[in-house]
């Protein structure tokens, strides 16, 4: 297991830029020493037949593929607007330009 001092912890809280009073470094040295025994602990166990993996469960892809479909034609999609102009819906400006 690993020791981890208090000017250890110090350091790394100062990279994170966390401001710890002295009691939170004891306190915390002795927390953080634990979580490093519990993750050693962890890669100790013997999983060379496991593979690794992003993600739990198995995910595939559910996109369908992109295929040529019939589909409006430009008169038909602005049949209905209130406003078009050269095959696009014409809406009021909100920006001004500067």
């Amino acid at each position: 297991m690993s020791d981890l001092s208090r000017d250890e912890v110090a350091h790394v809280a100062m990279l994170a830029r966390i401001q710890l009073t002295d009691a939170e470094l004891d306190r915390l040295a002795g927390q953080l020493d634990q979580i490093v025994g519990f993750v050693a602990t962890v890669g100790e166990i013997g999983a060379d037949d496991v593979p690794p993996m992003s993600h739990p469960l198995p995910l595939e892809n559910v996109t369908r593929p992109d295929e040529v479909r019939p589909s409006l034609t430009p008169e038909q999609a602005l049949a209905a607007a209130p406003h078009a102009q050269a095959e696009r819906f014409a809406v009021p400006r909100i920006l001004d330009e500067d």
